[in-house]
């Protein structure tokens, strides 16, 4: 999908113009749209106490290591704060579109009441974790800017909408699942669309960086807090598989909206896709 969107926007008459609508579309309607049906419509069991907490330890310790590159030394005097401050949440965010197809293939329901849990509590911090670099760095209002935050907004309504026990009306639930399958084709050809080959070459030191925290620290942390926590088969299926996914296609979108640098974020969400069937075949295999 990211390489049909690349060819469509160079070798055809749907150029950036087009693109850059579609990113608007994705971002503010049909991604929030895809997190509020996806987190209402599972319900939410919060006796899952100790999955609950490896799941936030896992996501806490994604964004302190993304956070802390530029301050390690031999890394830190090879980072551009500035693409830094737009490409951190790649070392942290997750695709949930893959996420949920791939615990549904695998777990059926008894996995999505899981991975809903994970989405509830660990989406808003991801995302709050990724407005906030930017906002700083960029010296805007970090509330106002989290307050805008379509991805945001989507995920509280989301989970005040489970915890109290609203239900989306039999009627709508079509509608939702279409608007939620759009989005994850689309979001991928933005992507693909925005992406430059030569900023792969950008930045090298920060992007080995976050891909390593992303596809290689994060599954082994996964895997060790498994076995701490003492968690289920399914328990540790679906904190593996969540800790070895490729990182959100939305990094992109929410980069270019905040006036930062989309293209350099878009390889590595490309890259980021290509080092998950890496990362996934390592968490679901052999640490398992």
């Amino acid at each position: 999908m990211i390489l049909c969107g690349y060819l469509l926007c160079r070798y055809t008459a749907l150029d950036r113009t087009i693109w850059s609508q579609v990113e608007s579309l994705v971002y503010y309607f049909l991604f929030p749209v895809l997190l509020f049906h996806s987190i209402v419509k599972s319900p939410i069991d919060l006796d899952a106490s100790s999955f609950i907490i490896s799941g936030v330890v896992l996501g806490l310790s994604g964004i302190l290591l993304s956070y802390a590159l530029p301050y390690i030394p031999l890394i830190k005097n090879n980072i551009d704060l500035r693409d830094h401050a737009c490409s951190s949440q790649v070392g942290f965010r997750f695709n949930s579109f893959i996420a949920l197809a791939l615990v549904d293939r695998l777990l059926g329901a008894p996995g999505l009441l899981l991975l809903a849990l994970l989405i509830g509590f660990c989406v808003p911090m991801f995302n709050i974790a990724a407005v906030w670099p930017m906002a700083k760095h960029g010296k805007s209002h970090f509330l106002s800017e989290l307050l805008k935050n379509p991805l945001v907004v989507g995920t509280v309504l989301g989970l005040t909408a489970n915890l109290s026990g609203i239900q989306v009306p039999t009627l709508l639930e079509p509608t939702l699942n279409r608007i939620g399958s759009s989005s994850i084709a689309l979001g991928l050809m933005a992507a693909g669309a925005g992406l430059e080959l030569k900023m792969l070459n950008h930045q090298k030191t920060l992007g080995v960086s976050l891909l390593t925290i992303r596809h290689l620290i994060l599954p082994f942390l996964a895997w060790g807090l498994a076995r701490w926590f003492s968690l289920d088969a399914t328990q540790t299926t679906v904190l593996l598989t969540f800790s070895a996914l490729p990182t959100a296609s939305t990094c992109y979108v929410l980069a270019v909206r905040m006036g930062y640098n989309g293209p350099y974020v878009a390889g590595l969400v490309t890259l980021s896709t290509l080092c998950g069937m890496a990362s996934l075949t390592l968490a679901l295999g052999l640490l398992q």
